[in-house]
């Protein structure tokens, strides 16, 4: 085994045993006469080395009187002692160690030749320190507790890394200065003991090699294997699932080392106590596996291959210990599972319940390739290690659950982030006063004075086409029925088949009426009530039976009826919001930068949205108008985005659909209140409700005069109601078409009286669909200003 020093110290090291030749002096001169001979005789047989008492600076002073040390260090290594104790002299701290015990020296031979014996996670600045907190202990009476555990990390024969705790015996070490060493003074103390990391600051203080160490030490070792892998079991277990190393490659070497058993693999197994299941264990970024599941993802407790053990393992949550599957296999009951084992080549396991509450969170796996390597004795370790895990898997499940409540929070509730706060605070209200108060009454949350900003994205005539996608399916069926009836060859029933080509045909004249609400709904129980169980009934030849089945087959397996030109519509509108509500959502993380502000969309036939801003939806930032400008221009350039978006796509979609855009601008501040009954932000109180109405009745809204929409293809409409509101977005439109981002001509228009609302105006301007590189640009209000001067 190789031996090194470490390359700066501030000793300087003498290897003497004079410590112990004036011991033997002592014996020498007593009156117990086997004593004093032993100790002459020994005397005589070193006098020849006088290095021995002087210091030994040539390490080949030592190999080359192996036996002479050994036979001087007698008393302190008993022969009958040396089969059990792991112990050999060093020199505290660093990596030199000779005349070991027997069994030390068999742990070492084991280990390889290959082995490097050095102290765990001791490094240059550590060791540094270490030496000199010897020396104010030693020297100046301090009682400074530096030294952390230390510890030898030793592979067995077998491969499995042990660890053997160092406890050192200095008793025959003294610490002398030199000349080189500065006599410290209590502020030196003082100043070295708050700055462990000055490195340079101790070095000033304890010269390299300014101070002797002369003499030996005894490194005494013991196996503490098994503590220090539950201790790092403990450490990996308490970090973070990021920061987790995964669990097959790193806690499998922590366990082998506790069972000494380089062959033992292990797995994991979640149980759902709710649907009575296993499950593979979902940690991020994590390896682990399981040998129950070694191809399913989950698995039935109530399935048999698990076999009668397994169920009582389930029943009583104990450990199930197999230590020879082979014999296992024999038991009736237990086939499947003894079988799924060997051919995973395990002939010994133990599976081990942990449990809470008298709840089983998982199992844990123990598996081995060899006979009776894992039994229920040593299945008793795991009493050691269950407590950790038991805490560990509790953890990952409420880290599952509120990793649950944050998606459901963000997917299916009104809370933005924006305003989140508001709704902490009260919750920590209610938290700080609820155990004083039973019946805390939660306040509503309003947020005062704030500007509102509409959009929408509409499918063009959706209504119409979905209609006509209905008849088309429902007239295609009907044809395709009576074509069926005509080709009927069955020599009964003809009477009814002819009744029903009747009914059919009757159905499909009155689809060439407009769709009124309940035809599709008269025509599909009228198909699925007489039409479908006499094709599935009545026997024909061969090509009509065909045709039925190719029917048949054709059919949609929720609705039971055509689902071609509706599935063509259905799935354009859902590629289309799909699309643009992402293009709008990414959008907006960027729009948070301009001012906080509360945002929330809606996918309808097509995609809504509302923006609202002012200073009580973020109270610690200042709040200018300017803020609100920003994001009016900043939603005009998105719109025109997600026009240019639509367009792009628009002949790849398996149904032709147009979009239309609209904004609506509203100048007055008003006040939003959660709807604690809906779960959702509304307007509050009746002023405010007027801009509701607008939202609600714009769109379908028509020029004033005309019979035409003010929302066209291709084209934004702008609606407002004030002259100051008209100037600005005027100038948003210069400023885009300058950007040719929008064509040159502006349509302006009044908007017809609407019920309760009257006196608003438009502005259309048509999208530059052929310049969608531009529109990657945001720019922002004062880019609008600059140029604009």
């Amino acid at each position: 085994m190789p031996h090194q020093f470490f390359s700066e110290s501030p000793f300087k090291t003498m290897i003497s045993f004079h410590k112990l030749i004036e011991a033997l002096e002592e014996i020498s001169f007593t009156n117990v006469d086997y004593r004093a001979n032993y100790a002459k005789a020994l005397l005589k047989e070193i006098e020849p080395f006088p290095e021995f008492r002087t210091g030994i600076e040539d390490l080949k002073v030592i190999s080359e009187n192996e036996s002479l040390i050994r036979n001087l260090l007698a008393d302190l290594f008993p022969t009958a002692l040396t089969n059990n104790e792991i112990k050999a002299v060093t020199i505290p701290f660093q990596n030199f160690t000779f005349n070991y015990t027997k069994r030390f020296k068999k742990i070492v031979e084991e280990a390889g030749i290959s082995f490097d014996m050095s102290i765990r996670n001791l490094d240059d600045h550590h060791f540094y320190i270490m030496s000199c907190t010897l020396i104010l202990n030693q020297f100046y009476g301090q009682n400074i507790d530096y030294n952390n555990p230390l510890f030898y990390d030793i592979p067995n024969k077998n491969g499995v890394m042990n660890q053997y705790r160092i406890l050192y015996n200095a008793d025959f070490l003294e610490i002398t200065p030199t000349d080189l060493a500065p006599e410290l003074t209590p502020d030196d103390i003082d100043l070295l003991m708050d700055n462990f990391d000055d490195i340079e600051l101790w070095k000033s203080k304890f010269p390299i090699n300014s101070w002797i160490l002369k003499g030996f030490g005894i490194a005494i070792l013991f196996d503490a294997t098994v503590e220090n892998s539950i201790s790092k079991l403990k450490s990996n277990l308490l970090k973070s699932e990021k920061e987790q190393i995964t669990l097959q490659d790193n806690f499998e070497s922590i366990f082998r080392s506790i069972f000494k058993n380089s062959n033992l693999r292990i797995g994991l197994l979640i149980y759902d106590h709710e649907e009575n299941k296993f499950t593979k264990p979902g940690f991020k970024d994590n390896n682990s596996g399981s040998f129950i599941l070694s191809t399913e993802v989950e698995l039935d407790c109530k399935n048999d291959f698990l076999g009668c053990s397994f169920e009582k393992l389930l029943e009583t949550k104990t450990s199930l210990s197999i230590s020879n599957v082979e014999k296992f296999a024999l038991v009736p009951g237990n086939e499947k599972l003894a079988q799924h084992l060997l051919k995973q080549n395990i002939h010994s396991c133990i599976f081990a319940p942990i449990v809470k509450n008298d709840i089983i969170l998982g199992i844990i796996e123990l598996v081995s390739s060899k006979k009776r390597e894992l039994n229920s004795l040593n299945s008793r370790k795991l009493n050691l290690i269950l407590p950790y895990l038991i805490d560990t898997l509790e953890r990952h499940n409420k880290d599952k659950q509120n990793q649950i409540e944050a998606i459901i929070q963000r997917e299916y509730t009104a809370i933005h982030p924006s305003v989140y706060w508001k709704f902490t605070r009260e919750a920590l209200n209610y938290f700080e006063t609820s155990q004083r108060n039973k019946d805390y009454i939660f306040k509503e949350i309003v947020f005062k004075e704030v500007y509102p900003l509409y959009g929408q994205i509409d499918i063009k005539g959706s209504s119409e086409h979905r209609n006509q996608t209905v008849k088309e399916d429902l007239k295609n069926q009907l044809k395709t029925l009576i074509d069926l009836f005509e080709n009927q060859k069955a020599k009964s029933n003809l009477v009814v088949l002819e009744q029903r080509k009747f009914e059919l045909q009757s159905l499909l004249n009155q689809l060439e009426l407009p769709l009124k609400a309940d035809t599709e709904q008269q025509i599909q129980l009228y198909i699925e009530n007489e039409i479908h169980p006499v094709l599935k009934n009545t026997k024909s030849g061969a090509v009509v039976n065909t045709l039925a089945a190719n029917y048949l087959e054709s059919l949609d397996e929720k609705s039971g009826m055509f689902y071609h030109s509706r599935k063509k519509f259905d799935d354009a509108l859902s590629i289309i919001n799909k699309k643009l509500a992402s293009l709008l959502d990414q959008k907006q993380l960027e729009a948070q930068n301009i001012f906080p502000h509360y945002y929330e969309r809606f996918k309808t036939d097509g995609i809504e949205h509302n923006l609202y801003i002012g200073s009580s939806i973020a109270p610690s930032k200042p709040f200018d108008l300017m803020y609100l400008h920003n994001l009016r221009l900043w939603q005009l350039q998105t719109l025109c985005e997600m026009e240019m978006e639509h367009h792009q796509m628009k002949s790849s979609l398996p149904y032709q659909l147009d979009v239309t855009s609209l904004i609506l601008v509203f100048s007055s501040p008003i006040s939003i209140r959660f709807r604690m009954d809906e779960k959702r932000f509304d307007v509050d109180g009746t002023y405010n409700a007027r801009y509701e109405v607008v939202k609600k009745r714009i769109d379908k809204a028509n020029i004033k005069g005309t019979k035409d929409r003010i929302t066209e293809k291709e084209k934004i409409t702008i609606v407002y109601s004030h002259t100051n509101e008209e100037t600005e977005y005027l100038k948003y439109i210069n400023f885009l078409q300058y950007k040719n981002i929008l064509e040159p001509t502006i349509e302006q228009f009044e908007v017809e009286e609407l019920q309760g609302v009257s006196g608003l105006k438009a502005i259309r301007v048509k999208i530059n669909n052929e310049n969608k590189g531009q529109i990657l640009q945001k720019y922002s209000y004062q880019e609008l200003l600059n140029e604009l001067n």
